[in-house]
């Protein structure tokens, strides 16, 4: 049986302008073949048992030749496999795309391509500047930076390129930048034409570099600014001051590391890189069941005995109902019951359960539920939760004169992460912020690093503990909390990290 090969382009760098189609393609696929250019988060969306080979090409440097290149995507195929060859941008536009489908159509194999969205458009859109403006010019053209150094003779006809196009995007053009200009000016082009070199476009680490064709070249050199880089020659450049958008967002140019669990850092890495963080995922925490279910199944045995059920968590919601559907029960069984649920997401939780909460407290932390609960002297009280929590919840609702019965419906373990990279950004000084969202967060984070060498991290950075809680755990081990919000919730945090850095700016 023979396979097909895709020609995917996955768009410049921001995961959010990969198309439906190449998610598609992407996930359907056996054997994916992917680019230096093209972003990795596009690896989440390969299927498990996914055979994934990186053939990328960086400054000279080729992992592969492009006939080997050919040969791979001709042999998986040829195998029955189905193929996604995924590349930054689009497959046909300066991608050798062209090149690699021609190369399937002489040995029989059946493609298709899916367009990415260019570099050409997207990068210079998101540092403010349109290809073509009425105003300005109603053409444009797309160029390489550098020819094929064995053709015999260049396709490029300066004196026509020069004068005869509006907006000229240059990629891949950086080691020839000097001589590209000078090529325009010797042919016309007048020397004042604005300039814009934009490096990693569509990303959080985009850089933009603003000059006109004539010093263009000597500015890159002073700012020793490198690939991956298009150049945007043409007076639209000029609109970049007003139409600046995405570098201009509180957060852009901050990398921040997120540690919560991975399940539940997406809501939180969306919202930071909504205001254009660069997010670093490190998991400090994961969540697991707990050794055994006995304690929360002979709760839920007895669950008409109680009065309250008190939920700390999502992750508590989550597991006790888990339970209740695993004893045959369902959220019936809780009827007469009052329930509640400290902070917002965890009465999201319950709410999307169909369950209305008889109390949250406008504190979100264990000492706020004291005092709305009432009095509980003679009732009994159920609180699934984490196998290790802090104790003054019970404690005082015991001394109050409740019976209470603590049942693990979850523990959270350290992951066995590797650290190897995030050392190295905390080394080069490119982490600027660290985010706790619990008290586990800081110590698990601590202890996987060799002593004393996360304290160190951390005392070089900024960091934002959810609540004054998570803040005295990092003061133990002698780390201030730079940011904290006034909620303590996952969305106020991030809050407080963008007014934080809006008011440095300030």
């Amino acid at each position: 049986m023979q396979g097909i090969v895709y020609l995917v382009g996955v768009g410049p760098g921001d995961p959010g302008l990969i198309t439906i189609k190449a998610i598609e393609k992407i996930k359907g696929s056996d054997v994916l073949v992917y680019d230096y250019l093209a972003n990795k988060k596009f690896l989440e969306y390969a299927k498990d048992g996914a055979e994934v080979i990186y053939v990328g090409k960086r400054g000279g440097c080729h992992t592969l030749p492009q006939d080997e290149i050919n040969d791979i995507l001709i042999q998986k195929a040829s195998d029955g496999k189905v193929v996604a060859r995924v590349k930054g941008g689009d497959p046909f536009i300066f991608g050798r795309g062209g090149e690699e489908a021609e190369a399937l159509a002489e040995a029989g194999i059946p493609f298709e391509v899916v367009p990415g969205v260019t570099a050409g458009i997207a990068a210079p859109a998101y540092a403010g500047i349109p290809i073509t403006h009425r105003d300005f010019t109603t053409t444009a053209t797309f160029i390489t930076g550098h020819e094929d150094p064995t053709k015999a003779e260049s396709n490029l006809y300066w004196d026509r390129i020069a004068t005869g196009v509006g907006t000229i995007v240059f990629f891949m053009g950086m080691a020839n930048l000097e001589q590209n200009m000078k090529k325009l000016m010797d042919n016309g082009r007048d020397p004042k034409t604005p300039v814009a070199l934009i490096r990693w476009g569509t990303t959080p680490e985009q850089e933009t570099l603003v000059g006109t064709v004539d010093d263009i070249a000597e500015k890159a050199k002073t700012a020793n600014f490198k690939p991956p880089a298009v150049a945007v020659v043409g007076g639209v450049v000029s609109l970049r001051g007003k139409l600046r958008w995405f570098d201009t967002r509180p957060l852009f140019g901050k990398r921040i590391v997120v540690t919560r669990a991975r399940e539940q850092a997406s809501d939180f890495t969306e919202i930071l890189e909504r205001e254009g963080a660069c997010v670093v995922e490190f998991p400090t925490i994961r969540i697991v069941p707990p050794a055994s279910w006995d304690a929360i199944d002979s709760a839920i045995e007895r669950l008409d005995s109680y009065h309250w059920a008190i939920f700390t968590s999502v992750n508590g919601v989550k597991y006790f109902i888990e339970r209740l559907k695993a004893n045959g029960r369902d959220v019936r069984d809780l009827k007469g019951i009052k329930l509640c649920a400290i902070g917002p997401k965890t009465a999201s939780e319950i709410e999307d359960l169909g369950l209305r909460l008889d109390f949250v407290p406008k504190e979100y932390r264990a000492e706020g539920i004291i005092e709305g609960l009432g009095d509980v002297k003679g009732m009994r009280i159920l609180i699934p939760r984490a196998e290790v929590a802090r104790e003054i919840l019970p404690d005082e609702l015991v001394r109050m004169g409740a019976a209470v019965d603590v049942v693990t419906a979850y523990k959270t373990v350290r992951p066995e992460g590797k650290t190897e990279n995030i050392m190295d950004l905390f080394k080069q000084g490119k982490i600027d912020a660290v985010t706790f969202a619990s008290s586990s967060t800081v110590t698990n984070f601590l202890q996987m690093f060799d002593e004393g060498v996360g304290i160190r991290f951390l005392k070089d950075v900024k960091v934002a503990s959810i609540g004054p809680i998570t803040a005295e755990t990092a003061r133990k081990y002698g780390i201030e909390t730079a940011i904290m919000p006034k909620n303590y919730t996952i969305p106020a945090l991030a809050e407080a990290i963008v007014d934080y850095y809006k008011g440095e700016n300030l």
